[in-house]
């Protein structure tokens, strides 16, 4: 039996081997990420935690050791320059969403945000930590420590948003996107781990976490190491947008907040978070029940517990793609949701024993733990809903609206603090000895969790975006880049084969109905006899059959539910609200590209006066109003500047200024003046001919539609062209 069962195991791991070899280098059929960038990726993150090491680990927090127990600034003050510090940070992330969705540089949309990112975080914080502060009064010490802040949290945005909207983008298919997440999370969460444990145990042995000399010996050293993986491997990571291959046009953001304000998916998304901020009031009860309890003599153990408790995030990576595929990232989100809710209230009542304290929140950080990864993928199915809907990929815009979030977390950050005030909790923390104030701030915390849990649930009731219709605009989005790439002639085979199939796969099943998931041969086969070797193999090519025919039945459904939205791309142009849109786009085009709206008025009130009764009613008066809003907008532009003023972009001006050399302090005024200039003009550029450049558009993705028979004919072409290849390759029988 021993070694029957040693014989799978070194057949599974054989196995395990093959197909990694297999797939280092070139992805499995219908993936688009080689394990190799995988692991890539994970290395990456490795560099990513580690540069940051020193420049997050400056915060205007009075627990922080660096400003707080070092450089000795009060908590009070702090909490003033933290607001300041987010006040301005608004305009900021306006810019830095508005950045990100209209200067591609080259290396991708993000990728280059990590690379040139990452030193100034490491120069800057290291440079700060060594500035000579015990030298200086209070007030010289508060404002450096805050224009240093503020000039970290502007790279350091752009640091951390680069990353998590890289892992957002580096493959299109949603299941694959949550196994790549899921294994480079594995690799890159060993940096805090390395990194919690080194440093802690160096500086023991040294100064202490409370030494100004540990922030600028150890930190830098551990920054450093990371910066030069972070350089080296973000290199070898691709970004996989579905974009046409011509230039990506301007995205303003005036234009983009207003999109993204009717996305729905998006307010699910922020107002879960708004509402259930809450849910983490409970995190303080296993530190604070470890040093405060039984007069701290379990102190001590804090550090084990915590090590403990942190291993339970790795086997929730592991089973999050398993988790996604068999129930779907909202309904895991809302399974998630019911289990931390149920383990609250167990915590409500058991929070005075240590062990049972452990064993629930190693459950919680379990559960918590799957939210890393379907977190980031329901925000990315968002994105790529919001493209579908609009036409236009943006990722950075949707941070305008989110600021929302920014300035209610003023009012409800300080919910928290003042529960614990309100519990007797102010300048001595240790009134928290005292079993009775304890227990009573633990037990008005663990009631803010439940209730911040079930907040957070409740607008995830409303999210019906599911697998099968993801892909389905994300299946539109390749149809719509193929004809766009085909009408411009820069249709590669690989593209037009997968569009193409697209199209055929739900040309077949359209009108079909979907199949009921027949589970009685799989039961069948289990009750089959194992009596001998015979029989298990029997019984264990029989399992797998019924596996498969119910996993057929499975995908095809999954296909049923995504393919309606490509027919429906397809036939469109044939509906009455495009013919309307075609009509009105006819017009706009024969106007020419810069066109005096001086009606523009009249045209938004004879919008808003057309009929919205039935859906399709409504679908044409909002186009119409969007219409006239950017005619508007285009008229406003051409009264303020004249059509003499407004200037055609010109990339080589563009490249000339930022070329430009500097010799002296007034030629770089200079240069910084005429790009904010160009930069301008060229907004004005894009604004002004909106309504001119959307008709064009529409009239381009029209007529390239009706070359779908010549597209079919290339494919065939194609394809025949492949075979013979395929063929030429086979070994030939002697």
């Amino acid at each position: 039996m021993a070694n029957a069962n040693g014989a799978q195991l070194k057949e599974k791991v054989s196995g395990i081997i093959s197909t990694a070899k297999k797939y280092w280098s070139v992805p499995p059929k219908g993936n688009y990420v080689p394990y190799k960038e995988v692991a890539t990726l994970g290395v990456a993150g490795l560099g990513f935690n580690w540069t940051l090491t020193l420049a997050s680990a400056i915060g205007l927090d009075g627990a922080n050791f660096i400003v707080g127990a070092c450089i000795g600034l009060r908590p009070f003050h702090l909490s003033i320059m933290l607001i300041v510090a987010n006040i301005i940070g608004i305009p900021i992330a306006l810019f830095r969403g508005w950045y990100f969705d209209n200067h591609h540089m080259k290396g991708g949309k993000f990728i280059p945000f990590l690379i040139r990112s990452a030193f100034p975080l490491v120069f800057l914080s290291t440079i700060m930590v060594w500035l000579p502060f015990e030298n200086w009064n209070y007030i010289t010490k508060a404002i450096v420590v805050e224009v240093f802040y503020l000039a970290l949290q502007f790279f350091l945005c752009f640091y951390n948003e680069g990353f998590a909207y890289l892992q957002q983008i580096i493959t299109p298919n949603a299941q694959e996107r949550a196994t790549v997440m899921s294994i480079s999370q594995i690799i890159y969460s060993l940096a805090p781990s390395i990194s919690g444990f080194l440093i802690p145990t160096i500086a023991g042995l040294t100064w202490g976490l409370n030494n100004i000399t540990t922030y600028r010996i150890i930190f830098p050293i551990i920054s450093v190491i990371g910066l030069v993986l972070n350089t080296i491997f973000f290199r070898k990571v691709k970004e996989r947008l579905i974009l046409p291959k011509k230039k990506v046009e301007y995205v303003s953001l005036l234009d983009a907040v207003r999109e993204v304000a009717k996305n729905k998916y998006f307010w699910i998304i922020n107002v879960a978070s708004w509402i259930g901020f809450l849910e983490g009031a409970y995190g303080v009860t296993l530190g604070w029940s470890f040093v405060y309890s039984q007069n701290g003599d379990k102190a001590a153990w804090l550090g084990t517990a915590n090590t403990v408790i942190g291993n339970a995030a790795l086997w929730a990576m592991l089973l999050a793609p398993l988790a996604i595929k068999k129930f779907g990232k909202r309904n895991l989100l809302i399974m998630c949701n019911l289990m931390n809710v149920i383990l609250f209230i167990f915590l409500s009542f058991s929070y005075k024993n240590l062990i049972i304290l452990c064993a629930i929140m190693f459950f919680n950080g379990f559960v918590n733990t799957f939210g890393n990864i379907y977190l980031p993928n329901i925000n990315a199915d968002m994105r790529d809903y919001h493209q579908w809907k609009t036409g236009v990929r943006i990722d950075g815009l949707f941070a305008p609206l989110a600021l929302i979030g920014t300035v209610l977390s003023f009012f409800t950050g300080l919910i928290v603090p003042y529960i614990y005030e309100k519990c007797g909790v102010k300048t001595d923390y240790n009134v928290l000895y005292d079993d009775a104030i304890r227990n009573h701030l633990f037990q008005v915390l663990i009631i803010c969790s439940i209730f911040g849990a079930i907040l957070n649930l409740i607008p995830y009731l409303f999210y019906d975006l599911t697998e099968g219709k993801h892909q389905g605009y994300v299946n539109v989005l390749k149809v719509r880049a193929m004809f766009e790439d085909y009408g411009e002639d820069l249709l590669d085979d690989d593209e037009l084969i997968d569009a193409m199939e697209i199209i055929n796969t739900a040309r077949e099943l359209d009108g079909q109905e979907k199949l009921a998931v027949d589970k009685s041969k799989l039961k069948a086969a289990r009750r089959m006899p194992k009596r001998n070797p015979e029989d298990k193999e029997r019984r264990k090519q029989a399992i797998h059959e019924a596996r498969a025919e119910i996993k057929a039945v499975k995908e095809r459904n999954s296909k049923l539910e995504c393919m309606p939205i490509v027919m429906e791309e397809l036939n469109k142009f044939s509906t009455v609200r495009y013919q309307k849109q075609l009509e009105e786009a006819k017009l706009t085009f024969a106007n020419g590209e810069l066109y005096y709206y001086e009606d523009a008025n009249q045209i938004m009130k004879a919008a808003k006066a057309l009929p919205k009764s039935t859906k399709e009613e409504k679908e044409i008066r909002s186009d119409a109003i969007a219409l006239a809003r950017i005619k508007r907008e285009s008229a406003k532009l051409i009264e303020k500047y004249g059509i003499e003023n407004i200037m055609v972009p010109d990339d080589a001006v563009k490249e000339e200024i930022q070329n430009r050399e500097e010799k002296s302090v007034l030629e770089t005024i200079k240069k910084k003046n005429d790009l904010k200039k160009y930069v301008k003009a060229e907004s004005v550029y894009h604004r002004a001919t909106k309504p001119y450049n959307n008709a064009r558009n529409l009239l381009i993705q029209s007529e390239n539609y009706t070359h779908l028979a010549e597209i079919e004919s290339l494919y065939e072409k194609v394809k025949a062209e492949r075979a013979v290849t395929e063929q030429s390759k086979e070994p030939v029988m002697a």
